[in-house]
């Protein structure tokens, strides 16, 4: 159960209400991620911003989604997991092993792999990645704006992770567990 409030449309800041509105026109429901963010309206839109602005990158859709599980599973965010491995399946259509590599940061993709281990390498130095990581990432042929993308693909999925983590949300998707 989840620890912060998921609240009902009657019980959510009338603020936040068009935001959710939003995404449900956009997604066709509200998870339930959206709602314990929709708790502040400011956070959500915040959260919103970004994650449309993202949307944008150039670093495309299937490896956004790849970069989303690989740093899921280093938080160990199941509700991520879930809502993602669902999004890399039925919305990106990345198959069952590419999901499954993604999630121990690799990729049957070259240049996707090299943007998982650079993803990887962020969480796991903190950002403080070595010289040798973003020459690897260059060498794969990233943009520095790209990178930029996937340094923010990263803080966006560790700040969705914190919220379910800390929250303990509520699953509304096929749920996956975390392998640690």
């Amino acid at each position: 159960m989840s620890r912060i409030t998921i609240p009902q449309a009657d019980q959510t800041p009338s603020a936040s209400l068009p935001l959710l509105e939003a995404v449900n026109r956009q997604l066709g429901v509200v998870p339930n991620l959206m709602k314990v963010v929709g708790n502040s309206p400011a956070a959500l839109e915040g959260y919103l911003s970004l994650n449309g602005a993202l949307g944008k990158s150039t670093v495309g859709a299937k490896t956004s989604e790849r970069i989303a599980l690989a740093v899921a599973e280093l938080n160990g965010c199941g509700y991520c997991l879930s809502a993602h491995s669902y999004l890399g399946s039925n919305l990106a259509k990345l198959d069952a092993a590419e999901l499954d590599a993604n999630r121990h940061g690799s990729s049957s993709d070259p240049k996707a792999a090299a943007a998982l281990r650079f993803a990887t390498q962020i969480v796991g130095t903190r950002g403080h990645v070595p010289d040798v990581e973003l020459a690897a990432i260059k060498a794969a042929g990233y943009s520095e704006a790209e990178i930029i993308e996937i340094v923010l693909l990263v803080a966006l999925n560790t700040l969705t992770n914190y919220v379910n983590n800390v929250a303990q949300t509520d699953i509304d998707f096929p749920e996956v567990k975390p392998f640690k």
